[in-house]
């Protein structure tokens, strides 16, 4: 895709207790799980609303908003309409309390346009009667949720629910007629129409140098998209909160948990305890599985910091993964991958602007049939110089020690290979801008820059990127 233009603009005008917006849009409701229009360029995300939003303030803590729009796609829009309306409020306990409240509650709708519509009724003719249903054009959803502060105790609740809507699943099954006639099973992509609702919550206490939260989520077809021909990232009405850690170091994020809106039981328990500044603890636990109890994701990270004052900083631990590859990836009768990996990040600090640091990570993988689940053991290696405030430069090597399935096969050996990964970069900043130009040759999976963590294809070659704030 390539196009120029205006990536956004608005006017926006209050009078007393009226507000209007027109223009793009970036708003949500609650947590986002039946509308949010936000942007993370890193991610190629940006599902701002095009239209008009207006919003009444009945006093200091009570207001509501209601927007109508076309969702953005790159510099043009969709051509569904996405409209709602939000009430939140606040309430505040008597003097001697210690307790707040901020309730609120939001609606939406989505309206399929005519082109969307013909093109998903032209799939559906292809079915057997048996998985045919009626598309709707219009969908509805609902959430009410509630914020409830008690000193250090912050409880978050959320419950919403989503009327008929066109699905598609990626694992689908469906007959259909072969040229002889005769009924054959194809697996892949399937539409079909279902409600859709999901509950989450959040408990979190905070006090003393002690932080706990505790999370669960239930959802169930709750995948709301500006039509049902978009995927991935594409399209996005809503957003539906992750319930696993963001792991930057690079084997540690090698496995990551996609949210998964058709179906998911998830938890996730986060102990963080800091005995002074220089010291600190994390434990994190995370699973999840669909709603038949099938494992799908499960995470325990340990995390221990330790600090010299201007001088020194050590992170280092350890985490035990099982992921589900048939699921995550598409990979049908994939085994679910088992991985065990220690890391650690040492930075030291040379001067006032000179620090080096070096982080080193090891992952042990299962082993099926006398094989390494997916590519095998991973050993990886970083060095990371940097000059403030305008330099740095880095120097890894990820190194396939133990190949596993999927590792590639050396023609001359014949024997699976063991290979490196090597990547070299430079960054330069200056004021608001950053020019990077780095050499790469990576394997197809998690990559993390700077705390964004994306999937990318394998690549071998030289890449240049520059970020400007203006």
């Amino acid at each position: 895709y390539t196009a120029q233009g205006i990536g956004r603009w608005y006017l926006r005008k209050s009078i007393g207790r009226f507000s209007a917006q027109a223009g793009y849009i970036y708003d949500q409701i609650g947590s986002g799980i039946i509308f949010r229009s936000y942007e993370e360029r890193t991610l190629a995300i940006d599902n701002s609303l095009y239209g008009l939003q207006v919003g009444w303030n009945f006093n200091e803590d009570w207001s509501i908003r209601a927007f109508s729009g076309l969702q953005k796609r790159q510099f043009d829009t969709y051509n569904s309409v996405v409209t709602g309306v939000n009430l939140e409020g606040f309430v505040l306990g008597k003097e001697d309390s210690n307790w707040s409240m901020a309730p609120g509650i939001g609606f939406t709708s989505r309206t399929l346009d005519d082109q969307s519509m013909n093109a998903l009724v032209a799939t559906l003719n292809t079915y057997l009667k048996e998985d045919a249903f009626t598309p709707v054009y219009n969908t509805y959803a609902a959430s009410i949720y509630n914020t409830l502060t008690v000193g250090p105790f912050n409880w978050y609740l959320e419950a919403a629910y989503k009327t008929d809507d066109n699905l598609v699943n990626p694992m689908g099954v469906r007959n259909a007629f072969n040229a002889d006639g005769d009924t054959i099973v194809i697996e892949g992509p399937k539409a079909f129409k279902a409600p859709g609702s999901v509950v989450y919550t959040s408990l979190s206490y905070a006090q003393n140098g002690l932080g706990i939260t505790l999370e669960g989520k239930r959802t169930e077809n709750f995948s709301f998209r500006i039509n049902p021909q978009t995927a991935l990232f594409q399209g996005l009405v809503n957003f539906l909160p992750p319930m696993t850690r963001i792991n930057t170091y690079r084997l540690n994020a090698r496995y990551n948990a996609a949210t998964q809106d058709l179906g998911e039981w998830a938890y996730q328990a986060d102990i963080r305890y800091a005995p002074n500044r220089l010291m600190a603890f994390n434990v994190n636990f995370s699973n999840l599985t669909d709603l038949d109890n099938n494992l799908l994701y499960r995470e325990l990270y340990t995390e221990f910091s330790l600090k010299k004052k201007r001088k020194w900083t050590l992170i280092t631990g350890i985490q035990f993964q099982t992921y589900n590859q048939e699921v995550y990836e598409v990979k049908p009768n994939a085994p679910l991958v088992k991985a065990i990996t220690p890391f650690v990040d040492y930075l030291y600090r040379l001067d006032r602007k000179k620090s080096v640091r070096i982080e080193a990570q090891y992952m042990r993988t299962g082993e099926e049939k006398g094989l390494r689940h997916d590519y095998g053991d991973w050993l990886f290696g970083q060095v990371e110089f940097s000059m403030a405030p305008h330099w740095t430069l880095t120097l890894s090597d990820m190194y396939n020690i133990q190949p596993g399935k999927q590792s590639p096969i050396d023609g001359n050996s014949g024997e699976r290979a063991q290979i490196h990964y090597p990547r070299f970069d430079i960054f330069y900043t200056h004021e608001a801008s950053r020019f990077s130009l780095s050499y790469v040759k990576q394997v197809q999976g998690i990559v993390c820059t700077g705390g964004i963590c994306r999937l990318e294809p394998a690549f071998s070659g030289v890449k240049m990127g520059v970020t400007s704030t203006f």
